[in-house]
């Protein structure tokens, strides 16, 4: 789709992250194309808020911090700080965990939406376990609680299926991947339990569509870093890791 200037979908999530930091520039560069390319959901803000969610993580681990509370030290809008917070009191979070059980907190906001996720996981014999997701979202005001709610628990099953094992290579000029079953996602029996709550703090009606995909990655990638001490940098996750 051709626009006049610089296309703020690549960088969608990152450059207008909610958090005050001081020294901070964000660039995005367009990769020769290597197939042709289409928005899907979320558009730029699932990949642009996984860099700036996961590493804004490992500055944080650095410097001795708690991830949630530092996060809402930083957060600068206050209807977006009121999404951190949700997500705190619904979780009882008492912090990151360990030995083999991880939370992880991401921030994202995409289309004036922010939203905030904590993701818990486990290690099991058999690989990760995600066990829960804490969800809040703003959207001004909710119009159909029950379509918010869907829609909220759909974005974040896609958003953590494609971070767990989904993704497209090439040889010889063509996809590997022919059809839908090459790309696994998320099954049933991996789904976690999932707590959403709708807040009506924001100072306009937004859609609920897509903003809870780009927290679900980096949310996922923060719970097994602190269940593992292993950073994920790339996806898909399975690259890396096993999901049970």
């Amino acid at each position: 789709m051709p626009l006049p200037g610089p296309d703020l979908q690549l960088p969608a999530g990152l450059w207008n992250a909610s958090y005050g930091i001081g020294n901070m520039r964000v660039r995005a560069y367009a990769v020769p194309g290597l197939a042709p390319v289409s928005s899907w959901r979320s558009v730029g803000a699932s990949t642009a808020g996984f860099f700036g969610e996961a590493f804004l993580d490992e500055l944080i681990h650095a410097a001795g911090l708690d991830p949630l509370e530092a996060r809402l030290s930083m957060c600068r809008v206050d209807h977006h700080r009121k999404v951190l917070e949700a997500v705190g009191e619904m979780s009882d979070w008492t912090g990151p965990g360990g030995n083999g059980r991880g939370r992880g907190v991401a921030l994202v906001e995409s289309f004036g939406v922010p939203c905030a996720e904590i993701v818990e996981v486990a290690m099991t014999e058999a690989g990760i376990r995600i066990e829960t997701v804490w969800v809040a979202a703003d959207v001004g005001r909710i119009v159909d609680p029950v379509n918010f709610e869907n829609q909220v628990q759909g974005g974040v099953i896609w958003g953590l299926g494609h971070a767990m094992n989904s993704e497209i290579t090439y040889a010889g000029g063509m996809a590997r991947q022919r059809n839908y079953d090459n790309a696994p996602g998320m099954r049933l029996h991996q789904a976690p339990r999932m707590d959403v709550r709708g807040l009506e703090n924001g100072p306009a009606i937004r859609g609920i569509g897509e903003p809870p995909v780009p927290p679900a990655a980096p949310a996922l990638a923060n719970a097994i870093f602190a269940a593992t001490g292993q950073r994920l940098r790339e996806m898909p996750f399975d690259r890396f890791v096993t999901f049970a």
